[in-house]
């Protein structure tokens, strides 16, 4: 693994950025979206599929894995590249949003934190160094700092106290970090939705010289408004030269004006658990496919898709699926949505080498109001 891993901008359009992050295992375009793979598996989708449909990169879960099958089990089985069959670039999350979200009776102090396995009951411990070692054991090209992800709304003293916490975790994150050719390690900026305490955070994190910088404790139902005001006062403080990553988000709407702020990279479960429901993204807007309207549809569910899926099944086929609960309509609409955010950000790529950023995006959402009132 001799390339470093780098990051360099190649078109700006306003504050929308198209560049390239370069690693050892490959490039990955940004604005990139990377499909959510929880437990070292894209849910419903094979690998090579995933990758045709236009993902550079996939984000694994370090709580999940951590807890099954176990870090130390997938390191001799050649880490998580080898494991899963992905080749190409792999982020891993640090856990710390799960064990707020998922674990059972948590103690949480300036160390770490202890909780219940939500699968087992068995109690772990996870720290800064210990995330990080998990991290170096997968073997994933991004690592991300352990920090505390809180709930919102919540109290001021409270969102302060987790933010200065994950400011310390990220000092020891780095310092515990494998530093190997090409690999990477980003900070999280937290601090709720205080405008001043993102900035503290902000300023804090870029001093300590990461590879990257991700907003963290954002797409937790505040609404579009806030995220983006929490954006436009953090950048400023982050330095341009490295990529800039918006966890957990998002609609197609809260991409598109993501990326009209300055946002590199994204990750969300959404086209994925949209796809297990019943549910299509296209490019007239979102389709229910659960709905009996469609039951005797012979239309495509998006005739101008990049994806076969969207261009040769049936409304009604997918509809009879969906509503017999086969495995076969998770699939195809689960690719049908991931080669419909794949494409969203190759538009996007293209929309600010162009120029034309702010025109597409007024474009893109015209055709979902105009399609979404044609569907009914």
């Amino acid at each position: 693994m001799s390339e470093a891993f780098r990051f360099e901008v190649l078109s700006q359009n306003g504050a929308a950025r198209a560049g390239i992050i370069a690693t050892p295992r490959g490039k990955i375009r940004t604005p990139a979206f990377m499909p959510v793979g929880t437990a070292a598996t894209v849910k419903a989708m094979h690998p090579e599929t995933v990758k045709a449909l236009g993902a550079d990169i996939v984000l694994a879960n370090t709580y999940h894995l951590m807890l099954r099958p176990g870090a130390e089990r997938i390191a001799p089985l050649g880490g998580l590249h080898e494991f899963m069959n992905w080749p190409s670039p792999i982020l891993t999350d640090s856990g710390g949003f799960q064990v707020m979200s998922l674990a059972k009776l948590r103690k949480l102090d300036e160390n770490g934190v202890t909780f219940q396995s939500h699968i087992d009951g068995a109690t772990h411990v996870l720290t800064p160094e210990r995330a990080m070692k998990i991290q170096d054991l997968l073997g994933s090209d991004i690592a991300m700092q352990f920090d505390e992800c809180v709930k919102l709304p919540c109290p001021e003293s409270e969102a302060r106290r987790a933010m200065l916490f994950s400011l310390k975790w990220a000092e020891r994150s780095k310092a515990a970090f494998a530093a190997k050719s090409g690999r990477a390690v980003f900070g999280i900026v937290q601090g709720g939705d205080l405008e001043t305490l993102r900035v503290e955070s902000a300023k804090a994190l870029a001093d300590m010289g990461f590879d990257g910088y991700a907003l963290g404790g954002l797409a937790v139902g505040e609404p579009q408004t806030v995220m983006l005001a929490i954006i436009d006062c953090v950048l400023p403080w982050i330095p341009t030269d490295k990529p800039r990553y918006l966890m957990g988000v998002g609609t197609p709407d809260d991409l598109l004006e993501a990326v009209r702020h300055g946002i590199d990279m994204f990750d969300c479960v959404l086209p994925t658990r949209a796809g297990r429901h019943g549910l299509a993204y296209t490019r007239s807007g979102r389709l229910n496919l659960r709905n009996a309207r469609h039951a005797d549809d012979p239309s495509p569910v998006d005739p101008l898709s990049s994806c076969a899926a969207a261009r040769n099944y049936s409304r009604a086929y997918l509809h009879h699926l969906v509503k017999a609960g086969e495995i076969l309509g998770m699939m195809l609409l689960t690719e049908i949505n991931l080669a419909y955010y794949q494409d969203l950000m190759e538009d996007m790529r293209r929309a600010i080498a162009a120029g034309s950023f702010d025109d597409f995006c007024v474009a893109t959402k015209m055709a979902w109001r105009t399609g979404e009132r044609g569907h009914h």
